[in-house]
């Protein structure tokens, strides 16, 4: 600022000489000089009206790690064991040991739990089992963080009783009449096939879970056969 009011005082003084100069030679050369001042002058001026502006716009402020939007990845397949009192549920998370205790939550209620496992090598896991078998106590339920995997202990309301399954999707799956009409003409895997699809298509999510469940252990059971 205060160089620019040094250009403004010698741009002054050669209008002063401009005014007192009597040939014209002498005039032409002033005016230039005085023009040129003129110019930088304005230039000066624009800048900082820039600075100014881009001072007190505010700045669009980036995104930090925490807002930026990450994966969620469903846990459908998970490991399961009882004892008298509890239904424990294996559920893999690889690296969940290695956040903090508060980044993984587990909700309880009588027939459900809900887990999450929050920026986990930067994922989201869910796991959410809407259908259980039996009615379970949600204070008495608790889970606990291990390497790569959360056990979820759910305590049994009925002690001693044995469940056949996890969820009631589970057994719906298994007691109902899996046998497809047979086509001699076609291949019967493929009756087979269509009837699962439609299941699939049919049912509610736990259903989808747990038909995706059986596929998976299926295949795992052939490769096993095929070695």
């Amino acid at each position: 600022m205060a160089q620019t009011n040094e250009l403004r005082l010698d741009a002054d003084e050669l209008r002063k000489l401009v005014d007192a100069a009597e040939r014209q030679r002498v005039k032409d050369i002033l005016t230039i000089e005085l023009r040129k001042l003129e110019t930088e002058i304005s230039l000066k001026e624009d800048a900082a009206k820039q600075s100014e502006m881009s001072q007190s716009t505010p700045q669009p402020v980036k995104p930090s790690v925490s807002q930026t939007r990450i994966p969620t990845v469903d846990i459908k397949n998970y490991a399961w064991d009882q004892s008298e009192k509890f239904m424990k549920i294996y559920a893999t998370v690889a690296g969940v040991e290695t956040v903090p205790k508060e980044q993984v939550t587990c909700t309880f209620n009588s027939r459900s739990f809900s887990l999450r496992c929050n920026s986990v090598n930067n994922k989201n896991y869910t796991c959410e089992v809407t259908t259980l078998m039996e009615d379970i106590l949600p204070d008495d339920s608790y889970f606990k963080i291990k390497t790569d995997t959360v056990l979820i202990m759910l305590k049994k309301k009925e002690t001693g009783k044995t469940w056949p399954y996890v969820t009631q999707t589970e057994k719906k799956l298994k007691d109902k009449p899996t046998k497809p009409p047979i086509d001699k003409e076609g291949d019967p895997n493929d009756s087979m096939m269509a009837l699962m699809k439609q299941m699939y298509d049919e049912g509610d999510d736990e259903m989808k879970r747990t038909i995706a469940k059986a596929w998976t252990e299926s295949r795992e059971k052939k490769g096993d056969m095929a070695l």
